[in-house]
């Protein structure tokens, strides 16, 4: 059977005659049946899948020209136009589908693509709202490079279909023009048009501006969208970001960056970004000197240096700005190479100023460092310092700075010591012969506020001894005399609240200046005085009342300066009176040494003992002991010896005990001894110490002949002996046996050995096997969880 295929009514196709067999009739009845019903033309098509193309196009452009619903009548149509446009759809995209896939292997110039195209455009009259069918379109005029045609099938789509269907045409559309690099300004035009649709999608048009070289549009984009508030980076990026690379365009390409002023915006983000304050100078300078502008680039750096508040940033501005100087340096000095011309006058002229710039920048580094720190803290007084050191002997700069300083630093808040300003300041003009201003400065000085009264203090001391060093003790003494006036009323020393000025009269370190200055230039009458009135002031130390018992003793008024001690040791209580005590003990012994004083003498050591604490007891007792030995009764100072070993600490009596031991045996003999032996075993503590004193005593009944008490010694001191640790104790106690004893006392002591072994082996087993059932009860506890 052969059949001729009809023509469409808008494109008319040529086919060849196509035969058709058996199999097919049944088909084609079908279809004659249900020509609307796309189920029955796929199962056509599905049976013909195999066949030749020509016979499977024809196919569908039957089926095509039956669905799209123009022969139904026309009060149906509207009814049933959406269901017949799904089953069109359906048809159509595979149809289409199919087709591209025929062309696949043919050359883009063959007719077969163009006769594709016009299926294409005759599936838009029906299919134009989806944009499947328009993406695959614009896909195959792209794979046929047709630009300009392709261009104007987007712009159809684009107004055929609805807004809410753009986003899927848009990106291809983007690909499309972005991919041929001659059409730039048509693919910025489409650009603009997608960022009205998608304006988040701008950083992606502004890399696609940096690729093709259009900076200024790119600058007017970053400038545009860091001026949105609410803009929101697709890529991740933070306005910081953002920021930078703006920052990095516009100082890196001057010449191609004419609509948008670069100098605004780098300080707008220096005042917002204070992170970045280093990185925009330098990108600001960075800008000018790829301009020419080289010395609009130095007063950037310059005053860049002058700004920046940390270190970091200093030093990231200061390496750039010596950098460029090099750069320009080595420009200069390459120049003749390069231009192949001689060295004139004036090259010579501008490399020696290039040269002397650069060697002044470096020179300055120290104080362009110093003043970043002075910056971020105005009040630190160590920096002040150094920057006077930094000046050297430049005169009116050093007082520049001290003034400086001095009215800016607040001293509440203030980092160092603030009265070494103030010092440094006056001694400055006293090193220069200026002693008048510098008792200017003092006299400025002592009205400051100062956090503590030491520091006010210190300014009084050092302005004494500025005076002393032009030698002018008496007006020293004045100036101590003006500091320790009290106060109209009573002010609290810690009150923080009061003025230093009003809490000076207590500083110790004041009257200790004081009390020097007197002993070395005053009267005997007037440093007693200052002594007294530091007595009276309750802000004595015990060194103080010490060295004022002294001075009295060097003058001759002992009993004066035992008075002293007297007041010290009723204002001081235990440890802090201590020295007091020990030097008032040591002195009074020594004055009196012939024993004239001896009650006296012992009322005091009784007086000191009775509060004593065992810690300080040692010394005491042993000077009391002393002193009843050269003036007083042995039988007393034995009593103070035994009343030491219970006085002292722990640690102490074992030394004690021997102390007593050795002069109770020189005052009664060592047959006297036996008693202190007995309680030294009894109340020394430690295993150690007690296993000592036994053999001591021990071999004191042997030399004395008694044997039988020194093996009851050894006897008794063997419980504590472990033969597997203590073996020399067993040992001396063996040839104790050897020599005095015979073979039953040799048997006892082994068998005392053997029962102190079991006994120390019973305990360590006993301790192994409470650990053991510790640790199985503990295993067990495990296992119930």
């Amino acid at each position: 059977m052969t059949v001729e295929d009809d023509s469409s009514a808008d494109v008319e196709l040529s086919t060849p005659k196509l035969v058709f067999d058996e199999t097919d009739i049944l088909y084609e009845e079908d279809c004659l049946r249900n020509q609307y019903s796309v189920k029955a033309w796929l199962r056509y098509i599905d049976h013909i899948k195999e066949g030749p193309n020509e016979k499977i196009n024809l196919v569908y452009e039957r089926a095509l020209r039956e669905l799209p619903g123009r022969h139904v009548h026309h009060s149906y149509q509207f009814l049933f136009s959406s269901i017949f446009l799904y089953f069109s759809y359906k048809l159509w995209f595979s149809y289409l589908k199919l087709r591209r896939k025929q062309i696949r292997s043919k050359c883009i110039i063959d007719s077969a693509y163009e006769e594709v195209n016009n299926t294409f455009e005759r599936s838009l009259v029906f299919m134009h709202k989806m944009p499947r069918i328009w993406l695959d379109y614009c896909q195959l005029l792209m794979d046929q490079c047709k630009i300009t045609r392709t261009r104007r099938v987007f712009d159809r789509a684009i107004r055929a279909l609805p807004v809410t269907q753009h986003t899927r045409i848009w990106p291809l559309y983007i690909k499309f023009v972005t991919t041929y690099p001659e059409i730039p300004d048509t693919a910025m035009r489409v650009y603009k048009r997608y960022l009205k649709l998608q304006p988040e999608c701008v950083e992606e048009y502004i890399d696609y501006l940096r690729e093709i070289g259009k900076l200024d549009e790119c600058a007017k984009l970053f400038v545009d969208m860091l001026n949105r508030d609410n803009f929101v980076s697709r890529q991740g990026k933070s306005n910081h970001q953002l920021w930078n690379e703006l920052c990095e365009l516009v100082s890196k390409n001057p010449t191609k960056i004419k609509s948008v002023q670069v100098e605004p915006i780098l300080r707008q983000g220096i005042q917002k970004y204070q992170d970045q304050v280093g990185q925009l100078w330098t990108s600001l300078a960075d800008y000018y000197i790829r301009s020419g502008c080289f010395e609009k680039a130095r007063d950037i750096f310059e005053e860049a240096i002058e700004s920046v508040l940390t270190v970091r940033d200093f030093t990231q501005v200061f390496d750039a700005y010596a950098q460029s100087e090099e750069g320009l340096v080595s420009a200069l000095m390459n120049k003749p190479n390069d231009d192949d011309e001689e060295i004139t006058e004036d090259d010579d002229l501008e490399l020696e100023l290039r040269l002397a710039r650069l060697e002044y920048l470096m020179d300055r580094r120290p104080l362009m460092l110093n003043s970043v720190l002075l910056r971020q803290n105005p009040h630190n007084v160590n920096e002040w310092l150094k920057r006077v050191k930094l000046y050297g002997e430049q005169y009116n700069k050093i007082i520049q700075t001290f003034t400086t300083a001095v009215q800016t630093i607040d001293p509440k808040v203030c980092t160092g010591k603030l009265q070494d300003v103030w010092i440094a300041f006056a001694q400055f003009y006293d090193k220069y012969q200026q002693p008048d201003e510098a008792r200017y400065i003092y006299d400025k000085a002592v009205k400051v506020n100062f956090r503590n009264v030491d520091d006010l203090a210190a300014v009084w001391c050092a302005w004494c001894e500025m005076e002393l060093e032009h030698e002018r003790p008496d007006e020293a003494i004045k100036l101590m005399e003006r500091a320790t006036v009290l106060p109209r009323h009573k002010v609290d020393y810690y009150d923080a609240n009061e003025a230093v000025q009003l809490r000076l009269h207590k500083s110790l370190k004041l009257w200790s200046f004081y009390v020097d200055l007197e002993e070395c230039y005053g009267t005997f009458q007037t440093c007693r005085a200052v002594y007294d009135r530091i007595l009276d002031l309750r802000i004595a130390t015990p060194q103080i009342i010490i060295n004022y018992a002294l001075y009295l003793e060097e003058n001759k008024y002992y009993e004066d300066g035992f008075r002293v001690y007297e007041k010290g040791i009723a204002l001081f209580k235990w440890p802090n009176v201590y020295d007091i005590w020990l030097t008032y003990l040591c002195k009074f012994v020594a004055r009196y040494s012939d024993g004239s004083k001896l009650e006296r003498a012992r009322d005091l050591f009784e007086q000191c003992l009775e509060h004593c604490p065992p810690k300080f007891a040692k010394n005491l007792y042993l000077l009391y002991a002393k002193l009843e030995e050269q003036h007083g009764l042995d039988r007393r100072a034995l009593k103070i010896y035994e009343r030491a070993t219970n006085a002292v600490e722990p640690k102490e009596k074992e030394e004690m005990f021997n102390v007593y031991i050795k002069r109770c045996g020189e005052m009664q003999g060592i047959t006297a001894t036996r008693e202190i032996y007995e309680k030294a075993i009894e109340s020394l503590e430690e295993e150690r110490a007690v296993r000592d004193m036994c053999l001591r005593y021990a071999d004191l009944e042997r030399k004395l002949g008694e044997i039988d008490r020194g093996r009851a010694i050894y006897s008794h001191c063997s419980q504590m002996c472990d033969p597997r640790i203590h073996n020399d104790f067993w040992q001396t106690w063996k040839e104790f046996e050897i020599k005095h004893g015979n073979e039953d006392t040799m048997r006892e002591m082994l068998r005392i050995k053997r029962s102190v072994q079991a006994t120390y082996n019973v305990q360590v087993n006993y301790m192994a096997a409470q650990m053991m059932v510790a640790s199985m009860g503990d295993d067990a506890s495990a296992n119930q969880v």
